[in-house]
């Protein structure tokens, strides 16, 4: 991909919509020369979605994170990704003690430490059809500060439990897990959604208009939202295009606060007073940054009401489901 960035035609769309690369004034191929700004970036796809030649800073960023940790042994010599690193690789929470099932729920890191009360609900539901569930780190967020090597180890031992407990089936509430596993692991990998429906499980969510805010990963192809939209009876609207991403993208927010700030804020600018999305992550920054009324589509379609945290409770809920026999 930084090969390919010497196709640039520097037209200037990518700059004009990556507040990044506008802050360093530098197009893609630009930034493919600069490979200290490699953690900057949001990989959030918005250059490649305008970019006539098709080249994609996600991936340039990646290569360059990749390029930077083999040069550096292996590992990363930043403080700013101590905590993230500590939990994730390998996942300190783990939990497959409901594992030995055909199909297993996934419900990823963050949902249940922001959705705790849905998480159980959800997981009380499914066990009576025999649905077990798996907490662990689809290791996205490791791959993408650039150690492969180390997410590939972690996806193994996922891999080989897998096997070992000769499960056909996993249901994922996040879609970033979503489309990165199904790049990762050789099983089926279906959304909450599909599964809800199947079972014949959850209510619509029944408004005159319907204000989406899509995840950076279904942005484009929007497959995971495609699950959703029969739970949704209302118009559509795509009100929050203009904002680029909610700030928490590709772990570049501790290198551009004020631009990750600024992400999570011009949800506000849209003129809806109400957001729906699908991705726990997205909710927590936008509701952390002042937008109070977004919304998970899930504790809606569940009927489940419970309050978002915001500071250290979120860590001690991941926490508490290690424990959850």
């Amino acid at each position: 991909m930084k090969n390919k960035a010497q196709n640039c035609i520097h037209c200037n769309l990518c700059t004009k919509n990556c507040d990044f690369l506008k802050k360093y004034n530098m197009d893609l191929e630009g930034f493919s020369k600069i490979e200290d700004l490699a953690y900057h970036c949001f990989l959030c796809g918005k250059c490649k979605a305008v970019c006539p030649k098709d080249i994609d800073g996600k991936e340039i960023a990646l290569s360059m994170r990749k390029e930077k940790v083999k040069n550096n042994s292996n590992v990363i010599m930043d403080k700013d990704y101590n905590m993230l690193l500590k939990e994730k690789n390998p996942y300190i929470f783990a939990n497959y003690k409901n594992s030995n099932k055909k199909s297993v729920l996934f419900p990823g890191c963050n949902f249940v430490s922001l959705f705790p009360k849905t998480g159980k609900v959800l997981i009380d539901q499914l066990k009576k059809y025999d649905i077990g569930v798996i907490f662990d780190c689809c290791q996205k967020p490791i791959e993408e500060l650039g150690l492969e090597d180390d997410a590939n180890k972690n996806l193994q031992s996922l891999r080989n439990k897998i096997k070992e407990e000769s499960i056909e089936e996993i249901i994922v509430v996040c879609p970033n897990c979503y489309y990165f596993l199904n790049e990762k692991l050789d099983i089926k990998i279906i959304t909450i959604y599909e599964k809800l429906k199947e079972l014949n499980l959850g209510q619509s969510i029944k408004e005159e208009t319907l204000p989406i805010y899509y995840p950076c990963p279904d942005r484009e192809e929007k497959l995971f939202f495609n699950t959703i939209k029969p739970f949704l009876e209302g118009k559509i609207e795509n009100s929050f295009k203009d904002t680029q991403c909610c700030g928490l993208g590709g772990c570049a927010s501790s290198k551009e606060s004020e631009i990750s700030t600024k992400f999570a804020k011009s949800v506000s600018l849209a003129g809806e007073d109400r957001l729906f999305t699908y991705c726990a992550s997205c909710v927590g920054n936008f509701k952390r940054k002042g937008f109070s009324n977004s919304y998970h589509i899930l504790p809606l379609v569940l009927n489940v009401k419970e309050e978002v945290p915001l500071g250290m409770k979120s860590l001690i809920n991941r926490a508490m489901f290690k424990f959850r026999k």
